[in-house]
């Protein structure tokens, strides 16, 4: 029963871990599938923890102890996502409006973005006398499980399936509702066309521009609640400066790996969320490994499943074929 409960521990764990790269994975799917290639994966987490933690924490400042748990929750989500949403509508306009080379926008993106954290959040942290946190009402609304007890406590099942917080049900609902809609209605079949092939889209009469525009700043957006998630669920509502740790270079390499295909992101993600957390499972009197070991693990892991995701891809599984290419409408 030990061993049991020690692997549903793991697996949950594992969950907590990978959720942030499913945010990251998801919104990057959603971007590339415009035909989109932002590697601005990294500032656009960034952007939406600081946003995410620093929209409530002054909600709360200014409101005092008449601050509402539930408008603070609320202003979290909705901050972290515009926040990573402006990121990418930046990265929109250089590269669909200005045509300007999309591998090295989304770089600069990257720059920019931990650079547009590490500034407010730090900031903040010092104005608000060396720690910037939110009260611990608002954090129970992110950390506390979303179903009643009597469903968590069901043997196993209820660990596994019933005992997670909101954000990670969400990030969930997402990547169904992706899947949804890339393959069973009319926007998704248009979204695919324009990744595609954006010169027939467009002769077909669809508005290329708009879905360009769009999806890649919904799809940055999610990538925004990825970076919510870690300010406000895995650092429990305070301020840490180097709180994603290349986790959006992981989700990069993630979309290769679960071949663009919002269904299969969710255990792909938990994967690389089981690798992040395997130090703490492993027993140093069964292998004794220094911790820069498991540290490097998930880095090392991305480039094999980049190396092996190349070999033989079926064209079903490969990118979008306009993926990471400008779009000019004089050259159809």
């Amino acid at each position: 029963m030990e061993i049991w409960n020690a692997i549903v521990n793991f697996i949950v764990a594992s969950v907590l871990m990978g959720t942030t790269l499913m945010y990251g994975t998801l919104g990057e799917i959603l971007t590339e599938k415009s035909g989109n290639l932002n590697l601005g994966v990294e500032g656009l987490i960034y952007m939406g923890g600081a946003a995410g933690l620093i929209a409530p924490y002054l909600y709360e400042q200014a409101a005092g102890e008449g601050a509402s748990p539930i408008i603070g929750f609320i202003l979290a989500i909705l901050a972290g996502f515009l926040a990573a949403a402006f990121g990418s509508l930046i990265f929109s306009f250089l590269t669909i409006t200005l045509r300007a080379n999309q591998n090295v926008t989304g770089l600069a993106l990257t720059i920019f973005g931990v650079g547009f954290g590490k500034f407010f959040g730090e900031y903040y942290r010092v104005k608000a006398g060396g720690r910037l946190v939110i009260s611990a009402d608002l954090d129970h609304l992110f950390t506390a499980k979303l179903f009643p007890d009597f469903l968590s406590n069901i043997p196993i099942i209820g660990k596994l399936f019933f005992s997670y917080n909101f954000m990670i049900y969400l990030s969930i609902i997402i990547a169904i509702a992706m899947a949804w809609m890339l393959n069973r209605s009319r926007v998704g079949l248009n979204l695919r066309s324009v990744g595609e092939d954006p010169a027939t889209a467009d002769a077909a009469g669809i508005n290329v521009i708009r879905y360009k525009y769009l999806f890649t700043c919904i799809g940055g957006g999610i990538c925004g609640l990825g970076g919510a998630y870690i300010s406000l669920v895995t650092c429990a509502g305070n301020w840490q400066q180097d709180c994603v740790s290349g986790q959006g270079w992981i989700a990069v390499a993630l979309v290769i790996f679960v071949s663009w295909k919002p269904a299969k992101a969710l255990w792909g993600a938990f994967f690389f969320g089981a690798l992040r957390i395997l130090k703490l499972y492993v027993p140093a009197s069964v292998i004794s490994l220094p911790s820069a070991f498991y540290l490097m693990l998930p880095f090392a892991v991305t480039c094999v499943v980049l190396v092996l995701s190349s070999i033989r891809m079926r064209r079903e599984n490969q990118a979008p074929a306009a993926c990471g290419v400008n779009y000019f409408r004089e050259e159809r």
